[in-house]
């Protein structure tokens, strides 16, 4: 069986009830706290191959540097994007679980099931 890791920020009401659900569940997972770890850009990649989103679509917007850096008004590529996040770890959203060769924003929690 594939292992499950999930994409967290430990202070985050929504990773909190994503735990909770898996908990309750029985399903163990691997937690990856990337705003103290950080990610590498080919991780970031890997993430957004995964879950088939754009590096757009998991932007943070409601981020203070999301509005500093006037992302919302900026033409950016995918690589630029995912440069940021890099830089920037809070930019992207959170809980991102993957399994495999899959992966989802699991927002709200339930998604996660389109995986398990």
């Amino acid at each position: 069986m594939d292992q499950i890791t999930v994409y967290e920020k430990p202070t985050c009401t929504t990773c909190r009830n994503l735990f909770a659900l898996l908990k309750d569940e029985g399903i163990d997972f691997e937690k990856v706290d990337y705003h103290v770890l950080g990610l590498k850009a080919e991780e970031v990649r890997d993430i957004l191959a995964k879950t088939g989103l754009s590096a757009r679509e998991v932007l943070r917007k409601r981020e203070p540097v999301y509005k500093e850096l006037e992302l919302d008004k900026r033409d950016l590529s995918e690589d630029e994007l995912v440069d940021l996040m890099v830089e920037h770890p809070a930019l992207m959203q959170r809980p991102i679980v993957l399994k495999g060769d899959r992966g989802v924003l699991a927002r709200p929690v339930e998604k996660v099931r389109e995986i398990l």
